[in-house]
């Protein structure tokens, strides 16, 4: 693949130079590389520091004194809990650092550039819809391609972008944020520990088609992430890491690449796979379905499938990703293709379509369904059996042709098939799976025929009776602008009425607590 694009910078130097002392600005003047600038570090009793990609200079004989400090803060705006204040319209981030009396004995003044045409090389991963987190060291542009992106999907595909900038890196300092975001609109954060709390109000206030995010960093941000990714928006982010790796070993973010658990095995399947018995494995879905590692500013390692990679890591195998690369000259080239890899692991749960009552299928559910299985929905259901004859199971799916995969995570299981005496004795795993508010059906004996029979009846009604409860809910909505709250479900269903609600431009929000945790529909200009 080959694209030429023409990178334009901005980065309203002249403006950082006038709230640095005289003598500074004009040592800063003097180079003849200022262009590269990244920092300028003023600390009490020190000579300035003028850092760059490759290293840094001291330019002045003379060190840093409290008026030189005092100068710069009386010309830049107040300094947040953060201690990081800006320069109104502009990129440009001054941090600083404290003494025990909470006096400023240190200025990192950075230099905040505009980079107009960075998003071409990753520019058709960002377009597909998905939710996309970047990764990748200090300074190596994770802030500018965010900055780029939001400005593209904003202004040339005309989609509704909100940003979440919590330190104002993004859209610069002031009310009124810098051009470079195009029509995106950015929501400040007043204190970094009320990010996640701005991430859910975008989403429940503002309708948004996409979220920006800068800096993921604790637990409570990725199960917001999580949250925001259940109701269909398109997540695109950058968090604390440089490799996927990092993300694994890492227990607070785990959560957004589909979170790590110790899994026991059976002997036949640890020796099947020629492991330990205990192992790790990925717990539920990923946040995101697509990361980026930037190696290098113009070096990109790209995971399409975010979930196969993170199975195969813990596997032990070793991911090829996808590899690009921006040459000096501006052409992009590809250096090395994604592996086709695939690992055997359970199917994800299908998503709910805009196209409203239909539900889009995994690949593996396309084969000639039985047209009474069907119904209105062409969906893959995931059973798991407690008490069945798995190969019982398999022959009733084969023989009627039906959407149904079978699970042995209670976290993705739709349903829970049992017998009727399992039932009754409610063991371990029966009570965890009420606990998580999975349906349990008890079936009078373990046969064939009578799996069959139950997979007919089911197939029937499947899904529909909470799905057209939404649905009459959604209509109620737009009629009365009043909120309606639905039954109780378990996360899957949730998931699929947030999405519906969201398809006829509704809010909705879940509240409650687990097995009761239910959806609620409201217009978007109302609270609740």
């Amino acid at each position: 693949m080959i694209l030429m694009d023409q990178r334009t910078i901005t980065d309203n130097l002249d403006l950082l130079l006038e709230v640095l002392p005289p003598h500074i600005s004009k040592a800063v003047n003097s180079l003849p590389q200022k262009e590269e600038l990244i920092e300028v570090v003023l600390d009490l009793g020190r000579e300035p520091e003028f850092r760059f990609d490759s290293g840094f200079e001291y330019l002045t004989n003379s060190m840093v004194t409290r008026e030189d400090l005092d100068y710069v803060t009386s010309r830049v705006g107040s300094f947040g809990s953060d201690n990081r204040a800006g320069i109104e319209r502009t990129l440009h981030r001054i941090s600083a650092i404290r003494n025990r009396r909470g006096e400023i004995v240190g200025l990192t003044c950075r230099v905040g550039r505009a980079v107009y045409g960075t998003l071409d090389i990753v520019r058709d991963v960002m377009e597909t819809g998905q939710s996309v987190l970047l990764l990748g060291r200090p300074g190596v542009g994770k802030t500018t391609l965010l900055r780029e992106t939001a400005r593209i999907i904003s202004t040339e595909l005309e989609k509704r972008v909100v940003i979440v900038d919590t330190s104002n890196e993004i859209g610069g300092d002031g009310d009124i944020p810098h051009p470079a975001i195009g029509k995106a609109r950015r929501m400040q954060v007043g204190r970094a520990d009320l990010q996640a709390d701005v991430m859910i109000e975008a989403v429940e206030n503002h309708m948004p088609e996409v979220i920006v995010i800068d800096e993921i960093g604790t637990q409570g941000e990725a199960e917001a992430a999580r949250t925001i990714a259940e109701r269909g928006v398109q997540l695109i982010a950058t968090a604390h890491g440089n490799t996927l790796e990092n993300l694994i070993a890492n227990p607070t973010l785990s959560d957004l690449i589909g979170g790590i658990q110790a899994v026991t095995l059976g002997d036949e399947e640890a020796k099947r796979r020629g492991t330990q018995k205990t192992v790790l494995e990925r717990k539920h879905s990923p946040t995101f379905q697509i990361l980026l590692e930037i190696q290098q500013r113009d070096r990109f390692a790209i995971h399409h499938d975010v979930a196969t990679t993170v199975d195969l890591l813990l596997r032990g195998y070793d991911p090829q990703p996808e590899i690009r690369q921006r040459r000096p000259e501006g052409e992009i080239e590809i250096i090395q293709e994604a592996a086709v890899q695939e690992v055997e692991r359970e199917e994800e749960p299908p998503r709910y379509s805009q196209r409203r009552g239909n539900y889009i299928a995994s690949p593996r559910s396309a084969d000639n369904f039985s047209p009474l299985l069907a119904g209105n929905y062409d969906r893959i259901l995931h059973i798991y059996p407690y008490g069945i004859s798995r190969n019982r199971l398999e022959k009733a799916i084969s023989n009627l042709k039906a959407p149904v995969h079978i699970v042995k995570d209670l976290q993705i299981a739709d349903i829970i098939l049992t017998l009727k005496g399992q039932y009754r004795k409610m063991p371990k795993k029966l009570t965890e799976g009420a606990r998580r508010n999975v349906p349990i059906h008890p079936i009078r004996s373990n046969t064939v025929v009578q799996i069959e029979k139950f997979l007919q009846d089911l197939m029937r009604d499947g899904v529909d009776g909470p799905m057209a409860e939404a649905e009459q809910a959604a209509r109620q909505v737009l009629d009365s602008r009043q909120p309606v709250a639905l039954q109780p479900q378990n996360s899957y269903v949730r998931r699929l009425q947030h999405q519906l609600a969201a398809s006829y431009d509704l809010a909705s929000t879940s509240s409650g607590e687990e097995p009761s945790r239910y959806v609620v529909f409201y217009s978007p200009d109302e609270k609740v």
